[in-house]
């Protein structure tokens, strides 16, 4: 798989994201957060499990316990991610939600620059500002006062931003992306509804009444799209990854206007335009000056 073709990729699982927003937007009205999450990424670790055994038979060997280890570390960014977004959804909007989570563009490449000492490629830095204020004119121009959930976004961009540079790393040691999938999926969810058996009754009626949306989200929004993700960042960088995977956020926008009939401002098209700037700028500057330098070597 090219880079272009693993941007792709990852582009895909931002629009399957995107989509997401809107079922759990309208399946926290009657499911509480910590039982959503779990049983969002119970079904995802369920739909991906028979393809990970296939993978572990390919390979003619099971995962080892070191990687186990560190594909459970990925299971724990991973859960605190989901946990504090869905549970910063109570008491923030959605559309300070998405900006504030799309944060994890910025975090990215500083988790990569301190923990690894990898400079990302110079376009990455501007294009992750361009991304922000895409995304910042997509919510309106206009975020509230800071409150608890908009603080619990925040705090979910960080731990997403873990989830995507270890993803990363960890899948291209151990060349397992099912394994590595399947493993974040069944960590998450167990720790969300250990947490949910205590702090939210189980109501089998809310469960019912949502089960299209966790259906959606689980199998399609949870194992599809970050198995997608998983996939795709084994051929390209994690700071271009997180620029690719933040555009759930005009996604998002659009199918919310197609399937709830909100509206997108005036300055939201601008938004969506430097979107998708960004996206072409992450993705033609450094391909065009990997070619000129190929070039210029070959001259010499």
């Amino acid at each position: 798989m090219t880079r272009i073709q693993a941007n792709l990729v990852l582009l895909l699982a931002a629009a399957i994201w995107g989509g997401g927003f809107v079922a759990q937007s309208t399946a926290m009205a009657s499911i509480g957060p910590f039982w959503f999450v779990g049983l969002r990424f119970a079904i995802a670790a369920l739909a991906v499990l028979p393809s990970a055994m296939m993978e572990s038979r390919r390979m003619k060997s099971a995962p080892t316990a070191g990687e186990m280890k560190t594909f459970v570390w990925v299971g724990l960014a991973l859960f605190m991610g989901a946990t504090t977004q869905q549970v910063g959804l109570l008491t923030t909007s959605v559309t300070n939600s998405s900006f504030l989570t799309a944060l994890y563009v910025i975090f990215v490449p500083v988790i990569a620059v301190i923990i690894y000492r990898r400079n990302p490629h110079w376009i990455v830095w501007p294009g992750a500002l361009m991304m922000l204020t895409g995304i910042f004119l997509l919510s309106g121009g206009a975020i509230s006062r800071l409150t608890t959930g908009d603080m619990l976004s925040i705090t979910c961009a960080v731990f997403w931003a873990i989830q995507i540079t270890l993803a990363g790393r960890f899948v291209m040691q151990s060349n397992r992306p099912l394994a590595l999938s399947c493993t974040q999926f069944a960590v998450c969810a167990g720790l969300s509804m250990l947490i949910g058996v205590f702090v939210e009754p189980i109501n089998y009626t809310a469960i019912a009444s949502s089960i299209t949306e966790i259906l959606y989200v689980g199998l399609v929004s949870s194992g599809l799209a970050f198995v997608l993700q998983v996939i795709g960042q084994r051929y390209t960088t994690a700071p271009q990854a997180a620029i690719f995977l933040s555009s759930e956020a005009l996604f998002g926008a659009l199918f919310a206007a197609i399937f709830l009939h909100e509206t997108i401002p005036t300055a939201g098209y601008v938004g969506c335009a430097i979107i998708f700037a960004a996206i072409l700028l992450v993705e033609l500057i450094p391909e065009l000056s990997k070619r000129r330098n190929s070039r210029m070597m070959a001259e010499t």
